[in-house]
């Protein structure tokens, strides 16, 4: 597998897949185009070099029909300004327009395809009526998976080399991220520059991590995580554990969590997660103190008190200052530090204290060499709201991705390429 930094597309025709998936408002402008600007260095290279480019990318969830609506149309003009070329648009992405336009592309030239995802063999998935039978369920499956073969290649066909570069969607099988790579040789198959910085910072955490290594989880519910937890027991020294899946844990221990949310369906998984730490050498820190709300609510009455001894009628939103010292300190003296999620309900002002605070300890033993890597939505969130990102080593927003990949899942779109 070349490497994109080492592989010259003079004269070549890359087809490239991104994640052009943003958000836009009711005049179909695009109103966050991080994912956009995280694609352009690859593009870049592929025209710098002297090839051309063909880029394709689902937007929304159309369902495999042709819905105006969801146009890659939309995009173009904007996608056009931020690359600082002149962009070509083909009105699908197969058939006679995009071979014909494929075809005609000279070196230094861009081309958008239309909504890989107005054509149901993109995702692969078969069109049924509820009262199906088992049978025609298969049958329509295996229908299927013929004719996103048949789609996969007609992509593969207009393009001399592969480019993924969109993890967010390196966990799906589908034909552009998965079995496009087929039509293409060894040599002709690559990661893009997004891709290959995530998976390599990825695996700077997960496979060879500086210790000691600190996971930072947060987030509501246990039930999200638990295969994320499991898998980094074999890998973390230390597990810090925040947000609300710490009452499941406290209350499992015996402790009195007043009316703070708890999954009591996991009470015994949290223990044997607590055990298979024990077992494995792995210091699991949980809240000592938390900040106790009477409501959830900005306004409500707060005090701070005992992680397992609060009061009827009050819930932990955000923990506590012993807590906060604690985890500053375990934080600040680790090489390798993984967050994904808050530690409290940080988008209120009154519960934010302990997210920021333990981000800045992430920033503080950065600066002192240590890698650090914040993925997931929440956790970007935070990192963004309390300026914190130019201090941290990697910041992930692959989402579905990532959590996959840090459950110790291969995926598909990385498998394809790696073999």
């Amino acid at each position: 597998m070349p490497k994109i930094d080492d592989f010259n597309f003079k004269g070549k025709k890359a087809i490239i897949r991104v994640d052009f998936n943003v958000p836009l408002n009711d005049k179909f402008e695009v109103t966050d185009d991080t994912r956009i600007k995280a694609a352009l260095p690859t593009i870049k290279k592929v025209i710098a070099d002297g090839g051309s480019a063909i880029v394709m990318s689902h937007l929304g969830r159309p369902k495999g029909k042709v819905n105006p609506e969801f146009s890659l149309m939309h995009i173009k003009d904007h996608f056009a300004k931020l690359l600082g070329a002149n962009v070509l648009f083909a009105s699908d992405c197969v058939g006679k327009e995009a071979e014909e336009k494929a075809a005609a592309l000279k070196p230094g030239e861009v081309l958008l395809l239309e909504n890989l995802r107005f054509h149901l063999e993109e995702e692969g998935k078969p069109k049924l009526p509820e009262d199906a039978t088992d049978e025609e369920k298969k049958a329509a499956k295996a229908e299927m998976k013929e004719k996103q073969k048949v789609f996969a290649k007609a992509l593969a066909s207009l393009a001399d080399v592969y480019v993924n570069d969109a993890f967010g969607t390196a966990h799906r099988a589908h034909a552009s991220t998965a079995l496009i790579a087929d039509y293409f040789d060894a040599d002709s198959k690559m990661f893009g520059f997004l891709i290959d910085s995530e998976v390599s910072s990825l695996d700077k955490v997960l496979k060879d991590p500086q210790r000691p290594f600190t996971a930072l989880m947060g987030g509501a519910k246990v039930s999200t995580k638990i295969t994320i937890i499991e898998n980094l027991l074999d890998q973390v020294d230390n597990l810090i554990l925040g947000g609300g899946m710490i009452f499941t844990f406290i209350k499992s221990r015996g402790g009195k969590i007043g009316s703070s949310l708890v999954e009591d369906d996991y009470l015994e998984l949290a223990r044997t997660i607590e055990k298979k730490a024990e077992e494995k050498g792995v210091k699991i820190f949980l809240a000592e103190d938390v900040v106790a709300a009477d409501a959830f609510s900005e306004d409500a009455n707060t005090k701070v008190m005992p992680a397992d001894e609060i009061e009827d009628g009050w819930m932990g939103l955000d923990v506590g200052p012993k807590t906060i010292a604690a985890l500053k300190d375990v934080v600040e003296n680790s090489s390798t530090i993984l967050w994904n999620g808050p530690l409290g309900v940080f988008e209120m002002e009154k519960f934010a204290t302990g997210t920021k605070e333990v981000g800045q300890a992430i920033v503080k033993a950065t600066e002192k060499g240590a890698f650090s890597l914040v993925g997931g939505g929440d956790s970007v969130a935070a990192v963004n709201k309390f300026g914190l990102a130019d201090g941290v080593s990697y910041i992930s927003t692959a989402g579905g991705a990532l959590l996959e990949y840090l459950e110790g899942k291969e995926l598909p779109g990385i498998k394809a390429i790696r073999g």
